[in-house]
């Protein structure tokens, strides 16, 4: 008796580990069941009817990763993300300096050529000196390469 029992109470779980079936009729009418009866057709849905917990080793259920490991992939990706995000701040401001530079450098040039009076600093003197005739040619030429080189 005591064996009988124990055999049942071994294969009652194995009862219940089967695989939901998807039961259609001719009618169209759909059922779900662990059998379906001989005038269904039957589809399998992939569905198990018992859950299988986190300990089982299933072929075709992964590993589960611990809390540890889960923690620091999330730290990574949270690393990795904020460096592409200061990277591209940074391009961003190279970007916008750039520009700047380019326009600076197109609205001397344009004055240089339009023949404003231009004047500057003297550093020995500090005094304000204004660019002389002669001097304008050579002053349009490092003007221009100030653009070629700003404006890309």
């Amino acid at each position: 008796m005591k064996i009988a029992i124990a055999l049942i109470a071994l294969l009652a779980p194995l009862a219940a580990h089967g695989q939901l079936l998807k039961c259609v009729y001719k009618d169209g009418r759909v059922e779900y069941a662990a059998e379906c009866p001989a005038d269904a057709k039957e589809v399998q849905t992939g569905i198990r009817s018992t859950r299988e917990g986190p300990s089982s080793s299933g072929a075709g259920s992964p590993q589960q990763k611990s809390i540890a490991e889960r923690e620091a992939e999330f730290r990574k990706r949270r690393m990795e993300s904020a460096e592409a995000q200061k990277k591209e701040e940074t391009k961003a401001a190279e970007l916008a300096q750039n520009r700047e530079n380019c326009e600076r450098a197109r609205i001397y040039l344009k004055s240089l050529q339009d023949g404003q009076r231009i004047s500057q600093i003297d550093p020995r003197s500090g005094e304000r000196v204004y660019l002389e005739d002669p001097q304008r040619p050579a002053e349009i030429a490092r003007a221009q390469q100030a653009v070629d080189s700003n404006c890309r």
